[in-house]
């Protein structure tokens, strides 16, 4: 049996390492397991690679506006941002009170600039293209 020590530690982090490399390969083989092994694609009926039970309409690429993308960034900007203060709040006024209120003070205040430029620049106003029919 191993007592405490280094080599426990090494047989702790290659069991984690081998759970995380399992637990990221489960879904591509529970996938891979239950996908159809028979679809109207595969017998030559239809040329669709995906099928939902209904024709297409119309093309598949559709332009999107800018927009949208920008959109997008602002809301992954501030999911990142999210990430980063949940710690800072777990461990907030444990050692240095007044430095991580400062710290998050500034953070916030960046934030809100970036949203006031956001605001500024007409980002949040969506306005609809009429539809060429």
């Amino acid at each position: 049996m191993i007592q405490d020590g280094p080599a426990l530690d090494v047989i702790y982090l290659a069991a984690f390492c081998f759970g995380g490399l399992l637990l990221a390969a489960a879904p591509f083989v529970a996938a891979h397991l239950l996908a159809a092994r028979r679809t109207r694609a595969v017998a030559r009926k239809t040329p669709q690679a995906v099928e939902c039970g209904a024709d297409p309409i119309g093309d598949a690429w559709i332009r999107y506006s800018a927009v949208y993308y920008l959109y997008a960034l602002v809301f992954v900007a501030f999911a990142v941002d999210v990430l980063f203060l949940i710690p800072v709040a777990l461990v907030y006024d444990r050692v240095f009170p007044v430095r991580d209120f400062v710290e998050v003070f500034i953070f916030v205040a960046i934030l809100s600039l970036v949203i006031v430029y956001a605001w500024k620049k007409g980002l949040f106003e969506w306005k609809r293209k009429p539809n060429a029919r």
